[in-house]
């Protein structure tokens, strides 16, 4: 059953880049009786906070877009915070929700739970057919936990919770961060300050070959809420675009974005990760979803916000 305009709706993590776009698309929608909480109001790793708060509200649908997220740096070198507080959330979250009786919740899930070699396109069912990406296996691991957890409770307890498995993602109130960030919203940074800076070239880590998938976040929240109002089984369900392109497709696209004359260097030094990470979506698109914004038109709204945002 589709959620009604009145229902009382909580979407933790409201703040972050998908959280955020799922509450902008609610209102969009007209849904009025949404719920959110600060960090600072409400730490969702304390069990008796989190059970005292749906006591309290009473929600009738959870989005659960809150999660300990983090690039390649802060995954190797924080392991556990990733883990425990990944799965502390998760824990917390989806058992409350069971015990005050929320009718339906969405769990965002990550494309990182699949296989580093999985066969492309990735399909729902590759889920824990071989090993894992090292490099971020303990939010991995903390994942998969918590879509199991949605299957297990469903199963013993009857309850409606799903599990949605978003590609990567870009959107306006990304991480532009260097050191952190994931490979669009940096090239949008680097292409940026090397036109300001009036610099010759732009060096690209790796050669320029493997081939990525993108979502505009808003297209995600979209997905979102289709999912909430038609999508009612345990099996997860991948949300993404069904097209992918090289990294140097995309570095030239973000440059003509941007604006900048120089030159791109590829440095074949580093590494290049997976050659290829595309998401079948056959799943999703044959319940009549589809993506709305194309990847130019996103990239360039992106980055307007970017500069609105960002003193560089």
């Amino acid at each position: 059953m589709p959620m009604h305009k009145e229902a009382k709706i909580y979407v933790a993590g409201h703040r972050g880049l998908v959280g955020s776009a799922i509450l902008r698309r609610l209102r969009a929608e007209g849904y009025s009786n949404i719920v959110t909480r600060t960090r600072q109001e409400l730490d969702l790793t304390d069990q008796r906070a989190v059970y005292q708060f749906f006591e309290a509200e009473r929600p009738e649908y959870v989005f659960l877009a809150a999660a300990k997220v983090g690039g390649i740096l802060a995954n190797s070198t924080y392991p556990a915070d990733f883990i425990r507080e990944n799965l502390l959330i998760q824990t917390n979250v989806i058992d409350a929700a069971y015990r005050y009786g929320v009718k339906k919740l969405l769990f965002l899930g990550s494309s990182c739970i699949y296989p580093k070699f999985a066969p492309q396109p990735i399909k729902e069912e590759y889920l824990l057919t071989g090993a894992l990406e090292p490099t971020n296996e303990p939010y991995a691991v903390a994942k998969i936990a918590g879509i199991k957890m949605c299957q297990a409770y469903n199963k013993q307890y009857g309850t409606n919770f799903i599990s949605v498995m978003p590609t990567n993602l870009y959107g306006p109130g990304d991480n532009f961060d260097l050191e952190t960030s994931h490979v669009l919203p940096a090239l949008i940074r680097k292409f940026h300050e090397a036109k300001v800076a009036g610099a010759p070239h732009v060096v690209i880590w790796g050669s320029g070959t493997p081939r990525r998938e993108f979502l505009h976040v808003d297209d995600l929240a979209n997905a979102c809420l289709f999912l909430m109002n038609n999508y009612d089984s345990s099996e997860i369900i991948n949300i993404g675009v069904g097209e992918d392109l090289t990294i140097a497709e995309l570095a030239n696209l973000i440059k003509e974005i941007v604006g900048y004359q120089g030159e791109i260097v590829f440095d074949t030094t580093k590494p290049d990760g997976t050659p290829r990470k595309l998401l079948d979506v056959s799943k999703i698109f044959n319940l009549g979803w589809r993506p709305r914004i194309r990847l130019e038109d996103g990239i360039r709204s992106t980055y307007e916000w970017f500069v609105r945002n960002y003193n560089c």
